[in-house]
């Protein structure tokens, strides 16, 4: 029987996100991170809901980037399929760290293939929570992400809601996994949830694939340098 047709506007190498409402994130533990301090280049497992896993997502970055910037680090993430094609590039500028400033706020770049952007991810102010746009390749809204006023990992997951644009409606969620005592409180290697409507457009999927990045640096990165 000849295999189904890709979805239509589907980037190449996407195709499975279709078929899926949920992804798993895994943050690999770095040895020489642990012992030595020194900030390496982030790598994640990406699995479905059987923990299989479908792609990897590796940072590419220099050393002084790294240590001197920190969790507000820019970077690019190379996302590569089973087969070691990249199939995604997710890029993040240099920007204000600053929840005081309005201005210059965090955002995320997801392009798929790597060159094409297929969407953004953008930091929305407001003095007491995360909020975050998630918007097309046009720039055009499409849903908004809210973070809780405390984002604390301490013995239970943290819930970023993804809602419609009027966020009456909550249509998924990125979730930070409690990882136990001992990774959270000696590593930075965090376990995500990402969770998304089944018939939702193969690009928003990717572009949440972007904010549980961007959700992970801004929030949880220097858990394991503190």
């Amino acid at each position: 029987m000849p295999a189904p047709p890709p979805p239509l506007n589907c980037p190449p190498g996407l195709e499975y996100l279709s078929q899926i409402d949920q992804l798993l994130v895994h943050q690999q533990i770095e040895l020489l991170e642990v012992l030595t301090g020194f900030e390496t280049n982030n790598k994640y497992e990406i699995k479905n809901s059987l923990g299989q896993r479908v792609y990897f997502a590796a940072e590419d970055n220099d050393f002084c980037t790294r240590n001197c910037c920190g969790p507000a680090r820019p970077f690019t993430m190379k996302i590569l399929d089973n087969m070691g094609r990249e199939v995604m590039t997710l890029s993040r500028p240099l920007r204000c760290s600053s929840c005081c400033c309005p201005c210059c706020l965090q955002e995320i770049e997801i392009q798929a293939p790597p060159g094409i952007p297929v969407g953004y991810v953008s930091q929305t102010w407001h003095p007491c929570l995360p909020k975050f746009t998630i918007q097309n390749e046009k720039r055009e809204d499409v849903l908004k992400i809210s973070g809780p006023c405390i984002v604390c990992s301490c013995c239970s997951d943290v819930d970023f809601e993804i809602k419609s644009l009027d966020e009456q409606a909550v249509v998924g969620k990125i979730s930070k996994h409690w990882s136990g005592f001992i990774r959270e409180a000696f590593t930075d290697s965090d376990n995500f949830g990402i969770q998304f409507p089944l018939d939702l457009d193969v690009k928003m999927k990717a572009v949440m694939m972007g904010a549980c990045f961007l959700i992970d640096f801004m929030f949880f990165e220097n858990t394991g340098n503190q």
